[in-house]
């Protein structure tokens, strides 16, 4: 199982701070843009209704929390 899988959309500025913020941290992701039926289904899966909802290690963020990112990913700032 990948540690990070990010689902979004198109034209969602908080998918692209999200992808830049782990991109600059050299941590690797998979995207899964909800364009996509079967990503979206699987969103949906997790009663998550709005990107970025990411996988963080198997645990649902259906929010943004750079705390937690770098604390589960163990991001020094």
């Amino acid at each position: 199982m990948d540690d990070v899988i990010i689902y979004t959309q198109n034209d969602c500025p908080p998918c692209t701070f999200v992808k830049n913020y782990l991109t600059e941290h050299n941590v690797e992701y998979e995207e899964r843009n909800i364009s996509n039926n079967q990503y979206r289904l699987e969103m949906m899966d997790y009663d998550a209704f709005s990107t970025p909802f990411i996988l963080l290690k198997g645990k649902p963020m259906y929010q943004v929390d750079l705390d937690e990112i770098n604390s589960i990913l163990k991001i020094d700032n």
